[in-house]
């Protein structure tokens, strides 16, 4: 008896590529590219190329920022989730041609130590005790101190150097009530103590220290750490808790607002380019519509549009689910 083969499946079933039947296959190769911003296989340095560039700021933003730089003051951003308050560091210093951006995410449990540097006082006892083990010499030398203190993102951004570095501290709103006044010192005076190197006989005025960016070590004179160029500090905040006036008055404050609907096809012509703009405007307008009802983030329209242009295409009825589940209300609610 001649044996029936299966029927082809239809070109949208394709999409699947789990199928969830326990039958293993290939389904992995008809994989299309990943959206831009999920993509690993590049350098660190590629991909924060590729976020400065798919940025668009209005012209408050870039009014605000230059204010910054002028004053030497650090830029407070708040706004919404998903608006760009982090992205703007990355478009800030690719634009302006200055290096990568440091890089300092904040917690309930940061501190401004963590931010300035840290001394591996344990590692260096150990290494003390491994040398005085194998060595039948007395009085050998204590490693270079230098090898275990590494600058934080804070302690980096401060060092003399003739153009300044970005530093982006995020959400600071997560901390704890006491990091934003620890932080004015520092900001008012350009610099900091490092006592651990400020304790060393004169013969070690000059110890070459580790960054927070891994380049080479810097020297630090006398344990002093002093910029010469303040450097372009940009805090963002989601706006969780308010922040003392006499860090408010040092702060150049910024509202990021959320992009309306040409700025949302310029986003997306950026991240997806121009054929992506071209179709997706219904979906622009439906995001728009339902942001007004709930709380939604750019980046949430940007993986709908992906999941709706990418060229593996979802049954109709998947893409009515999956549109549902990708641009649901971040807020309690809208949902």
């Amino acid at each position: 008896m001649a044996t029936t083969e299966p029927a082809p499946a239809a070109p949208e079933e394709t999409w699947f590529i789990y199928r969830g039947d326990g039958r293993p296959h290939d389904g992995l190769d008809r994989l299309p590219e990943p959206p831009p911003w999920r993509r690993f296989d590049r350098s660190g340095i590629d991909r924060r190329r590729d976020r400065a560039l798919s940025y668009r700021a209005d012209k408050n933003v870039v009014t605000m920022v230059n204010a910054a730089i002028y004053l030497r003051r650090p830029l407070l951003v708040t706004g919404k989730p998903g608006t760009g308050k982090s992205t703007l560091a990355y478009s800030v210093a690719y634009e302006l041609g200055l290096e990568p951006v440091l890089y300092w995410p904040i917690t309930s449990k940061s501190t401004l130590a963590q931010g300035l540097y840290h001394y591996d006082a344990i590692g260096r006892l150990h290494e003390t005790s491994l040398r005085q083990a194998m060595s039948s010499t007395a009085g050998d030398e204590a490693p270079d101190i230098g090898r275990f203190i590494r600058l934080g993102p804070l302690g980096t951004a401060l060092l003399p150097q003739p153009r300044p570095r970005v530093l982006l501290i995020d959400e600071l709103d997560k901390s704890d009530i006491d990091l934003p006044n620890d932080l004015l010192n520092v900001f008012e005076e350009g610099g900091f103590a490092i006592p651990e190197l400020e304790r060393l006989p004169e013969e070690q005025s000059i110890v070459h220290v580790m960054t927070n960016d891994g380049q080479d070590r810097v020297p630090v004179e006398r344990g002093q750490v002093r910029c010469s160029a303040f450097p372009i500090v940009i805090i963002t905040s989601n706006g969780e808790r308010e922040f003392p006036p006499a860090f408010l008055r040092r702060c150049i404050r910024l509202m990021i607002e959320q992009p309306g609907p040409e700025q949302l096809a310029e986003i997306v012509e950026a991240h997806l380019g121009r054929e992506a703009r071209e179709q997706s405007a219904d979906l622009i307008e439906e995001f728009l519509q339902r942001r007004a009802r709930g709380e939604l983030a750019t980046d949430q329209l940007l993986n709908a549009i992906y999941l709706a242009t990418s060229g593996a295409r979802a049954p109709q009825a998947t893409m009515e689910e999956l549109r549902e589940a990708v641009l649901r209300p971040l807020d309690a609610a809208g949902s």
